[in-house]
Formats: structure tokens, sequence, C-alpha cells
């Protein structure tokens, strides 16, 4: 129902707003990075497109460009130096430019380095996990919703990159009990679990439904935000 898409995805070196990218297999090593993530511009700010292309564009690259080797410890130091570097940035031009005053954007990742899956999250976008035909949300929402634990609560966040937060924080987690073949792991925007509780987001990803099918079984539902999905399927 909105106009403008102020979501934006990264998969590995692909940069995609309405579009779709389909990779049939990505093959890793101890030695490999790769990066999959989500970032729904603020809505209700001005230019979250803005916000949320920054953003994964500065992850990117900074990422790429991360030593290799790093302990856990290592790693999750150098994302937190990089969420207060890009934060400022954002929240600068917010500023400086009248109109991007207060754009923000959330950011969920998957993320694989030296041998090790991790999860991201800044914001209210999720991480799921379907493991034995069960789905799990692995990210925990920085949302008013989830504070209060009340779902009738309008969803406020209480965290993001930029949209004037002058603290932001990043969950940096590895995954728990690790990988396992044949696990389904899905990223959203919240325009999809707004949309479809997680028991129907359980039964499509269950018939194999794409990132596509689910957008468009959002979009039924009312589509009353952008919707942006990922869809990653496990062999070991």
């Amino acid at each position: 129902m909105r106009h403008n898409n102020e979501d934006m995805v990264l998969v590995g070196p692909h940069f995609v707003r309405d579009d779709e990218v389909r990779l049939d297999e990505v093959r890793l090593d101890d030695m490999d990075r790769y990066l999959i993530a989500v970032a729904d511009g603020m809505g209700g700010h001005r230019c979250g497109e803005v916000a949320s292309s920054a953003v994964l564009e500065s992850l990117h690259y900074f990422f790429n460009d991360m030593p290799s080797g790093m302990t856990t410890a290592e790693f999750n130091e150098k994302l937190v130096e990089w969420l207060a570097a890009i934060n400022f940035k954002i929240n600068s031009q917010g500023k400086s430019i009248e109109k991007y005053k207060d754009m923000g954007t959330t950011l969920v990742a998957f993320v694989y380095y030296n041998g090790h899956y991790f999860w991201m999250n800044c914001g209210d976008s999720r991480l799921y996990r379907l493991r034995d035909n069960r789905l799990v949300q692995l990210t925990h929402d920085h949302s008013l919703r989830a504070m209060t634990g009340d779902n009738s609560h309008p969803n406020v966040i209480t965290n993001c990159v930029g949209g004037g937060c002058k603290h932001s924080f990043i969950d940096i987690m590895e995954i728990p009990e690790g990988v396992l073949d044949g696990d389904r792991y899905l990223l959203c925007s919240d325009g999809l679990n707004d949309m479809l509780t997680d028991e129907k987001i359980e039964k499509l990803l269950l018939t194999k439904c794409t990132a596509n099918g689910l957008c468009n079984a959002a979009i039924l539902a009312g589509g009353i935000d952008n919707v942006s999905t990922c869809v990653i399927d496990m062999m070991k």
C-alpha cells in the first residue's frame, strides 16, 4: 500500500530492491565469508530508503575488508565499532540535510565468517530458523511490543541505525546449536510478520515456499507495509 519501497536487501554482492535474486548454490569453505541482510528504512520518516541503502553498502564493504582469522570477540568488537560509525554518519546527514531529518533503518543479518555462522540485529526485522518442522525466531525485537509484552501496542521500535538514536546497539550472536543440513533460515522486514502469524509463516516454509511466495502471501493478507524476505536452505 506504500508508494515507495524503503526496504533494501543484500545477498553476497547483490543489492536488491523491488527485484529478486535466486542463487542455486553458494559453496563456502572455512576461509570464505558471506553476508545476507535486510534493512527496513524507517516508516514515517523521510528518505528511509536512503538510510537502508547507505547502511547495507557500508556494511558490505566493511565486512569484506575485515581481517581474516579474528576471534569471535574481535569480530564482535569490530562490528560494534562499525555500528557507532555508521550511526553517527546517518544521524549527521539527518541533521545537515533537512529532507533526511531523522531517517533511519533496522538491520538484520545472517553472517558466515571464519567457519562460523552468526546473526546480527538492530531493530525489529527478524531472523527465523525452521528445523525439525518447527519455526523459531532467533533474533529479539527491539520494540515497545517486545518490551511490554502487549501485542496490541503500536509497533514502535526502540533501537535502530540512525533515526536520531545517539546510542544504537546491535545484538551479535553465534547461531545457537550450529547450522545443520536441512535448516531453512528466513530474514524478513516486519512487513511480513505484521501480516502473517508465525504459524502461517511456518506452514508456508514447510511447503518449500519461496521468498517471493512469502511476499505475495503478505500482500494478499493486506500488505500495509513494504515486505522483503530472504530464504536460505542449508546443505552441508
